[in-house]
């Protein structure tokens, strides 16, 4: 039950990354996160869903153009911290990152997200 529980929480932030529009973003990280999440990412400590927002938003703006975010393992529960791979692969091919988040869940919503993220390499269609 735990799982299934983090699996939608982290599958509902991920489609933050795949929203049609960025006016979206904002309703599925409410959906996805604690108001008060504490969010590591590349560039440090930041709190709350506007941090997380900008992160993605981010993300969404790369230079090559819109990408698209998948998580690309199960979720691996082994106590209050859930963890799973995802890789961000941007159009034609262009700059794949790919990286593990941990994520710690408060009533269903996640609370803490650590962000290890890999290398950028192209995709398997660009070599």
């Amino acid at each position: 039950m735990q799982e299934e529980t983090a699996r939608s929480a982290i599958d509902t932030f991920i489609s933050a990354f795949n929203a049609s529009d960025d006016s979206y973003v904002t309703a599925l990280l409410s959906q996805a996160l604690t108001s008060d999440v504490v969010f590591w990412g590349p560039l440090g400590r930041s709190e709350g869903i506007a941090a997380v927002e900008r992160f993605v938003l981010d993300i969404r703006r790369h230079p090559a153009g819109t990408g698209t975010m998948v998580r690309c393992s199960a979720v691996d529960m082994p106590g209050e911290w859930a963890r799973y791979q995802w890789v961000f692969t941007t159009p034609d091919g262009g700059p794949r990152l790919a990286g593990t988040d941990v994520v710690h869940l408060r009533r269903s919503l996640i609370d803490q997200v650590i962000v290890f993220a890999g290398e950028i390499e192209p995709s398997a269609r660009g070599r």
